[in-house]
């Protein structure tokens, strides 16, 4: 499903190289819950962008369903994106002055589809995060967990059956957390396959793999 090969990124920082990841190699197999650990600034969120076509490795190859991700155009690579991936991240990234609605309604209206079953599909992904009594509330209206079911249930309009998420309960309590873990067990058990960055090591822990990077590296 995911394969990386001897993937690296470097930067310049204050005339500097910086090294974010050294050739790192993995492999994700299709329906794995992998959790990523290690402490701030050891390239977690860096391999999580690589993964889903936002950054491009300085060397070696990222693939998803055996097509080599930078080797597309950027047109090509946004539409593959759109078609194969969900990004779930600690900033929820709504859009303030719409509605939880017509948050969720935007996948389909970048698709050319604003109609009324775009509405419908998105009234049931509310739904399905029990957000259908908030269909109608702006962000600001909602507390910041409820904000983060908005955008779980924009990252799934798509159907995407790869899910990257972020540090989805950072800003969250525990017991709000626990939920947001509870909906991506559910849908791993749908056959989805995510990969998660975590500083929680409960969360870490309700996952079927856990890999640990440390400056840039992974350690055994």
């Amino acid at each position: 499903m995911i394969h990386i090969e001897n993937a690296s990124k470097t930067y310049t920082h204050h005339a500097e190289q910086v090294t974010a990841l050294d050739r790192v190699t993995m492999n994700i197999e299709a329906g794995e819950f992998v959790s990523i650990v290690g402490p701030s600034g050891s390239g977690k969120s860096t391999l999580l962008l690589l993964m889903g076509g936002m950054l491009s490795p300085s060397e070696g190859t990222v693939s998803i369903d055996n097509t080599n991700i930078y080797d597309l155009s950027p047109n090509d690579r946004s539409r593959f994106r759109g078609q194969h991936i969900g990004f779930l991240f600690q900033r929820f990234h709504l859009i303030p002055y719409l509605t939880a609605l017509e948050n969720v309604t935007v996948p389909f209206l970048l698709q050319g589809d604003g109609g009324e079953a775009a509405r419908e599909r998105a009234t049931e992904l509310l739904t399905r995060v029990q957000l259908d009594q908030r269909l109608d509330h702006k962000p600001g209206e909602m507390s910041v967990g409820q904000q983060q079911r908005v955008a779980l249930a924009r990252m799934l309009a798509n159907d995407p059956p790869v899910i990257l998420a972020d540090e989805p309960t950072g800003n969250l309590d525990p017991q709000t957390g626990g939920a947001i873990i509870g909906f991506l067990l559910e849908l791993n058990k749908a056959g989805k396959t995510i990969v998660m960055v975590t500083h929680t090591p409960e969360a870490a822990r309700m996952t079927s793999r856990m890999i640990s990077l440390t400056n840039g590296a992974f350690v055994n």
